[in-house]
């Protein structure tokens, strides 16, 4: 099982790039829509990668 900790730094890891990612194309509205959704979606898949990572190192 995973601890928070794992799961809270997964998770921030993943908004943290989602939220960036769109500058690399030139949006550089913090708060757009592009933003919010890749933050949301990379958000829930370091949340999953923590877990998978965390469960498969023991």
């Amino acid at each position: 099982m995973a601890s928070k900790s794992t799961v809270m730094a997964g998770a921030v890891g993943g908004m943290t790039i989602g939220s960036v990612l769109p500058f690399l194309w030139g949006d550089y509205n913090s708060f757009g829509m592009a933003s919010i959704f890749f933050a949301t979606v990379l958000g829930f898949f370091g949340i999953w990668l923590a877990v998978r990572l965390s469960n498969w190192l023991g």
